[in-house]
């Protein structure tokens, strides 16, 4: 579905990323991990349109896309969720879905679709659709949901979630982890998840790719990444046993 291919992005003299190579399968889960400063979230915006790189390929369904503005590339089917939530405050929850539904896909659609797809994708992550809803009366689990059905509501065959954990507490989580699972299963849609929290991202994910200072340094099965030296070293460190330990109990 996808193929990334040199990726690389430098903002003068710093390179952000440089030469990201990877695939992804139709139906996968991908994980797209490493410490702060690795390169992930550059790498999402490349693939989304937000930069245009500075060398390499993206190819989404065979089509190259890299350098294609972030409008042209939600339309051929790639949405996104951005690590803080930015609603439209005076807006209801239906408006702000239905903004993505008119805005986000491919093709002119009426009012009632638009509210209708809105509605669809509110009721997924289970958020009220109802005229009233309001943003004010959401936390930080509820803003990550809007967020979600933002990107939902744009018929996407590939979801890009950045840091859909944060700022939850552990059973928000586990949560948010179990929806993503959920939208890949009975929505059919592909999925990038970027995240830190490794031991609730390890028990969905298929495979990781894990970026230390713009570069792959290993990819593979979550029990690989989890017990790779490199990987140890410069991301897991004292949580490497308990990250495995969540691998093991996924494998069982």
């Amino acid at each position: 579905m996808l193929e990334v291919s040199g990726l690389s992005k430098k903002f003068g003299g710093f390179t952000a990323v440089s030469e990201v190579s990877f695939k992804l399968q139709e139906g996968e889960i991908l994980g797209l991990i490493g410490p702060n400063g690795s390169g992930k979230s550059t790498t999402f915006n490349l693939i989304a349109g937000l930069h245009a790189p500075s060398s390499g390929s993206v190819r989404f369904a065979g089509e190259e896309i890299a350098g294609l503005a972030p409008a042209a590339v939600c339309h051929r089917g790639i949405a996104r969720t951005f690590q803080i939530p930015r609603p439209f405050r005076k807006l209801s929850l239906l408006e702000n879905v239905a903004i993505a539904a008119f805005y986000g896909q491919n093709q002119k659609i009426s009012r009632a679709k638009a509210y209708a797809a809105a509605a669809d994708a509110l009721a997924l992550v289970q958020l009220p659709g109802g005229a009233d809803a309001r943003v004010e009366g959401l936390g930080a689990a509820g803003l990550k949901k809007l967020e979600l059905a933002r990107a939902l509501a744009t018929q996407p065959k590939l979801l890009l979630a950045d840091e859909s954990l944060g700022g939850l507490d552990h059973a928000e989580m586990e949560q948010a982890a179990d929806m993503l699972a959920m939208i890949r299963r009975e929505q059919g849609i592909t999925i990038i998840w970027v995240e830190h929290i490794m031991g609730v991202l390890m028990r969905v994910v298929d495979r990781c790719i894990v970026l230390d200072h713009g570069e792959v340094i290993a990819q593979g099965q979550p029990v690989e990444v989890a017990h790779d030296p490199k990987v140890i070293e410069v991301y897991l460190g004292t949580d490497a046993a308990e990250v495995q330990q969540t691998v093991a109990q996924r494998a069982a």
